[in-house]
C-alpha cells in the first residue's frame, strides 16, 4: 500500500475512536478494558502471523525488546492517559498528546540521528496552534490548579511513553524484523503487564456483554489496534516520525467532523480557525521541498569548464613538446 493510503487510514480510524473509547467506559475498569483490547488484537495478529507464514520466533534479546515496546506503545502510555482523564477535560488531553509530534521529531534525532528542518518546526507549530484554537473555550474555562497539573503531568509522560515506543518499532523495522510479528509480541506483553498493574491495584476484570461495549471493543482491537497501528507504525519507518506523527494532529479535525454528524455539534469561528491552521500545517510538513535546480546545474558547468581546462592544458604541453623537438633538429 503507497503512504497516502496508510496515512490516510491512520487518520480516519484513530480520529473515530474516541466513540469507541465513549462506550468502553462505565461498569469495566480501563485497565480492563485495555487487557480486552490488545488481548484480542495480540491473538489476531497471531494467527494472521500463523496464516501468512511470518516468523514468531525470536531471540530472548528480541522478546526483550518486544516487551519494551508494548509496554510503552500499548500498555502504560494508555493507562497514564486514561488516568490523566480522571483530572483534566478531554479537549486538554488532547492536545498534550498532540506534542507527540514533537517527542518523536527530538526523539528521532536522538536515537537515530534525523535531521530536524524547519519545515517540520513550522507545521508543527501550525498544527498545536490549530488544536489549541479549535479547544480554545473549553481551554479558557480550566482553572490552573493542582489538579489540572497533574493531569497534564501525567498525559505528558504517556505521551512520552508513546513516543519510545514508536522509536522501539523503528529500531524493530530496521533491525528487519517483521512488523505485524512484532506487533503481536508487543501487544500480548502490553496485555499482560497492564494485567499485572490491574491486579496490584485490586481492579475486577469484569465484562459488559452489552452490544455497545463489545462492539466498541471488536472496533478498537480490529481497527483502531491490528489495522490502524499496522498501517502507523509502516508509515513511521517509511516516511520518518516526523511526518507520520503529524497524524495524531490530525485526529481532532476528524473526530471535530464526525461529531458534527453524530451529536450535533455545532461549529464556531474557532473551530473553523482551528481546522485551518491543522490542514495547513498538515501541508506544510506532508509536502516535499524541492531542490533547487540551480545546484545541479552548477555542478554540472563546473565539471564541465574543469574538463575543458585539462583538456586546454593538455593541448599547450603537446604544443611545446612540438615545438621543442622542431627546435632541435634546427640546431642539429
Amino acid at each position: 500500500m503507497n503512504n497516502t493510503f496508510l496515512y490516510i487510514i491512520t487518520v480516519l480510524i484513530w480520529g473515530s475512536t474516541w466513540i469507541a473509547i465513549k462506550y468502553q467506559l462505565g461498569d469495566v475498569a480501563p485497565e480492563a478494558s485495555i487487557v480486552y483490547r490488545f488481548s484480542l488484537a495480540a491473538l489476531i495478529l497471531f494467527a494472521y502471523c500463523k496464516f501468512k507464514g511470518l516468523r514468531l520466533h525470536f531471540s530472548l534479546r528480541h522478546h526483550l525488546q518486544f516487551f519494551l515496546f508494548g509496554v510503552t506503545l500499548f500498555s502504560f502510555n494508555y493507562y497514564l492517559l486514561y488516568s490523566a482523564q480522571q483530572h483534566i477535560n478531554s479537549a486538554l488531553t488532547c492536545i498534550a498528546f498532540s506534542m507527540i509530534m514533537f517527542f518523536n521529531v527530538f526523539n528521532a534525532r536522538i536515537w537515530y540521528g534525523t535531521k530536524i528542518t524547519k519545515q517540520v518546526y513550522l507545521g508543527g507549530t501550525l498544527g498545536l496552534l490549530g488544536i489549541i484554537t479549535l479547544f480554545w473555550p473549553q481551554i479558557n474555562d480550566t482553572e490552573l490548579g493542582r489538579e489540572t497539573l497533574i493531569g497534564l503531568g501525567l498525559c505528558l509522560t504517556g505521551t512520552l511513553f508513546a513516543s519510545t515506543g514508536n522509536m522501539l518499532s523503528m529500531r524493530n523495522q530496521k533491525l528487519k524484523l517483521p512488523l505485524m510479528s512484532a506487533n503481536a509480541w508487543g501487544m500480548a506483553y502490553g496485555a499482560i503487564f497492564m494485567a499485572l498493574v490491574a491486579i496490584v491495584q485490586g481492579k475486577s476484570f469484569t465484562f459488559d456483554s452489552s452490544f455497545s461495549y463489545v462492539s466498541s471493543l471488536l472496533y478498537l482491537a480490529i481497527f483502531g489496534s491490528v489495522i490502524a497501528f499496522g498501517s502507523y507504525l509502516t508509515l513511521l519507518n517509511r516516511i520518518g516520525a516526523h511526518q507520520a506523527s503529524y497524524a495524531s494532529i490530525m485526529f481532532p479535525a476528524v473526530a471535530v467532523t464526525i461529531s458534527t454528524f453524530v451529536e450535533g455539534f455545532a461549529w464556531t469561528t474557532y473551530t473553523l480557525t482551528g481546522l485551518l491552521f491543522i490542514v495547513a500545517g498538515n501541508l506544510v510538513v506532508l509536502t516535499r521541498a524541492k531542490k533547487p535546480v540551480t545546484i545541479e546545474v552548477a555542478s554540472e558547468v563546473n565539471v564541465d569548464v574543469s574538463n575543458a581546462a585539462v583538456e586546454e592544458s593538455q593541448e599547450i604541453k603537446a604544443f611545446e613538446n612540438n615545438s621543442s623537438t622542431k627546435l632541435l633538429k634546427a640546431d642539429s
